[in-house]
């Protein structure tokens, strides 16, 4: 990112702009001298700056062109030219050749290396002149893997591992390490390249069966002889922080790695079973999962609902949904879009997914003596603003948050509910009275994550006989599609996944309806006045626009209860 001779030179230069602060230098400046990082990297990892800025305060200061990648399309013509190994070697992308084919643009992520320019001249013949164009780190590596692809060869690592070793006991030998934790990296950066949200080490009884879990479905990727593992799960638990020693008993880790040009934390759980013990690493990748509010694909009145019940300055605001419906990710979406140097906002989370600057984070667990009571009666003494509770599972915890709602404080939790007006009889069984819903309710979302069709393969689909009579009478040109499967796709038609959300804002109108029994059809007959839909309906609206398939959304969502004659579009 940036030569350490002139760090200083750089690092006034920003200050003066005022995109940092002198006490940001100077910590950033320490902090590089104890971690021999660039100082551009050092300010990105420590959130200071993101990545793009530091991008285009080196192409100010230089006076370079930059470039954002992630909406750049490669010529094949000049990719042609450049050959894959020396690209990724070099870290540069070919971008594109002049009409008279004189000039090439080709991406970096620095100031432009005149040894690597020129080696490269010379590889081209020597008439192209090279223009140098500065990217991001991240987005580099994601673009030279976009545009020339990248494959999990494990093969090479496990046949230098049989050279060296005949059996498990060799395998786990000093000797043979240094290929084993080759191979433990290269699946975590594959797992990282192809989205995994989760890598699954399964040991059975004469095999190793490895997964991830991308868009939420779980993919085998490889099988090995069991006789890896060992050494394998012994890398992963050194990795983590977990005793190697101890087999019998279940274990949680954590690691942090800079893997494809980002900072990578994996949340890891060993478990003993009958062949071994499993390992399940989950991917939390913040580049990845955090984004704004406005990126969300959300109708514009929900998305000014959720926004109105955010600018409350208290209250309870409930996320339901079952287990990786992505609730944690909303929820840190809805914290971004509240965090400023202005308030405080802290979280008591199990444990703590994605640290973020500003926000006091506390993980809740048994080794550090804290659980949700005690942690919400510390924070309160804090003078917090604003208040995230990961989840509130019993009678008292609930009990806490609402009077953390009702003395001044937003607070935001999750519940286990199939609907949004499920979470009022929830509450009522945790012992929350109608009165207390009623005075510190702000509003409840339920949200489901669908995958999204493939752009590059899906297909033209009939409506079936179920559906037709739910759509009665049928819109004019409606046009369904399934998906097909292709190379884009990993041949399961399926790319990416996106967010359907029912939002229930709170209105007086609602509240007379909190006294027992709740029915949950007529709270939201009467929410419909107020412009809410249900999960059914938003998902069929995903479906009608082509962005996912009825298949689908029938496998996450359930379409019983929807109504025939009901307000499509």
């Amino acid at each position: 990112m940036l030569d350490a001779t002139n760090h200083m030179r750089l690092g006034e230069w920003m200050l003066a702009k005022g995109m940092i602060t002198a006490d940001q230098l100077e910590i950033a400046l320490i902090e590089q001298a104890r971690h021999q990082l660039l100082l551009g990297q050092q300010l990105v990892r420590l959130h200071f700056v993101t990545d793009a800025m530091i991008r285009d305060v080196l192409a100010q200061h230089h006076a370079q062109e930059s470039i954002d990648l992630q909406q750049a399309i490669a010529d094949p013509e000049a990719l042609a030219m450049v050959p894959e190994v020396f690209a990724r070697q070099h870290r540069l992308l070919p971008l594109d050749l002049s009409a008279n084919k004189e000039v090439m643009r080709v991406a970096m992520t620095g100031q432009h290396n005149m040894l690597v320019l020129d080696t490269l001249r010379h590889l081209l013949g020597g008439t192209i002149h090279l223009k140098p164009v500065l990217a991001t780190e991240a987005h580099l590596e994601q673009a030279l893997d976009q545009f020339y692809g990248h494959s999990l060869s494990l093969d090479s690592l496990l046949q230098e591992i049989e050279r060296e070793s005949t059996s498990t006991a060799v395998i786990s030998t000093p000797q043979a390490t240094r290929p084993v934790i080759r191979l433990v990296d290269t699946l975590l950066i594959d797992a990282v390249k192809q989205g995994a949200s989760d890598v699954h080490f399964e040991p059975e009884q004469a095999f190793l069966r490895i997964r991830y879990r991308i868009d939420g479905v779980l993919w085998q990727i490889r099988c090995l002889h069991v006789r890896y593992w060992p050494a394998m799960c012994v890398r992963l638990k050194i990795l983590a922080g977990l005793d190697i020693a101890e087999q019998r008993m279940s274990q949680d880790g954590r690691v942090n790695l800079f893997l494809c040009g980002r900072q990578i934390d994996f949340r890891v759980s060993s478990h003993p079973t009958l062949h071994g013990e499993n390992i399940v690493l989950r991917v939390l990748d913040r580049d990845q999962a955090i984004i704004s509010l406005e990126e969300m694909p959300l109708p514009a009145p929900q998305l000014q609902c959720v926004k109105a019940m955010l600018e409350k300055p208290e209250g309870l605001l409930i996320l339901t949904g079952p287990t990786g419906s992505g609730k944690t990710t909303t929820l840190y979406s809805m914290l971004n879009y509240l965090n400023h140097e202005h308030v405080n906002i802290m979280t008591l989370e199990d444990p703590v997914e994605y640290p973020h600057a500003l926000m006091r984070q506390t993980s809740v667990n048994a080794s550090n003596k804290v659980d949700f009571i005690s942690g919400i009666r510390a924070i309160l003494r804090q003078d917090p603003d604003i208040i995230l509770i990961g989840e509130v599972r019993d009678e008292p915890t609930a009990a806490m948050a609402v009077r953390a709602a009702m003395t001044g404080h937003l607070v935001m939790t999750t519940l286990h509910t199939n609907t949004a007006a499920a979470a009022f009889s929830r509450l009522q069984d945790f012992g929350i009275s109608p009165h207390m819903m009623a005075g510190c309710l702000v509003g409840v979302v339920a949200q489901r994550l669908l995958r999204r069709l493939c752009r590059h393969c899906k297909r033209p689909a009939n409506v079936d006989d179920a559906m037709a009579r739910l759509m009665q009478p049928l819109p004019e040109h409606l046009s369904l599609f399934e998906p097909q499967g292709c190379e884009h796709c990993r041949m399961s038609g399926y790319q990416g996944r996106l967010v359907i959300m029912e939002v229930l804002a709170m209105h007086p109108d609602l509240e007379p309806m909190l006294i027992p029994p709740i029915s949950l059809q007529r709270i939201q007959q009467r929410a419909r006045q107020y412009g809410f839909t249900t999960l059914a309906e938003e998902g069929l609206r995903k479906v009608f626009t082509g962005e996912t398939s009825l298949a689908e959304l029938r496998r996450v969502v359930d379409l019983s209860g929807l109504h025939a004659g009901w307000n499509h579009p």
